[in-house]
């Protein structure tokens, strides 16, 4: 490329760099909303007790899969959410040799007080915003999230047979 950098080069340097700061952000509030479900918790585990509480039960497998981490990474969450007792294992229904993982009572209740407010310190934030505004913000994340779903399924793909 010669010369100026284009006006669409420019906004998606524009967009790796604030997207880049709001997963910064992400890291950094995912942690502390950890400490405050309990302090001896990880970072990581809370957007896993999150998932759980959202599309639950689950295996120890769909996490890996929905969560994009590794198998050991979500053994040792999963052994610390159920340690703490914010996560109850039971036998799959589908499968008596498998278990299923759904946070416990304690564990929802928990993530529902801090979801609250963190609901409340996003609509503080965006209180000057229209209405819309915030909806198309949801709607284009929620169009870039499904757009990211689809490329990690895609790498999990095996290859086309040659």
């Amino acid at each position: 490329m010669t010369g100026a950098p284009s006006e669409s080069h420019a906004a998606y340097v524009a967009l790796e760099r604030e997207i880049g700061l709001l997963l910064r952000r992400s890291r950094a509030i995912s942690a502390r909303l950890a400490r405050e479900l309990h302090p001896d918790l990880d970072g990581a585990a809370y957007g896993l007790l999150a998932l759980l509480e959202d599309a639950g039960p689950l295996r120890a497998s769909d996490l890996v899969a929905r969560l994009g981490l590794d198998k050991s990474t979500v053994s040792r969450q999963v052994a610390s959410l159920v340690d703490l007792g914010l996560v109850d294992r039971a036998a799959d229904p589908e499968d008596g040799r498998a278990q299923v993982l759904s946070p416990s009572a304690e564990g929802s209740a928990r993530l529902s007080r801090i979801r609250s407010a963190r609901r409340a310190r996003w609509e503080s934030d965006l209180a000057g915003w229209p209405a819309d505004d915030v909806a198309t913000l949801a709607a284009l994340l929620g169009r870039l999230n499904r757009i990211g779903d689809a490329r990690e399924a895609e790498s999990k793909e095996p290859p086309p047979d040659r």
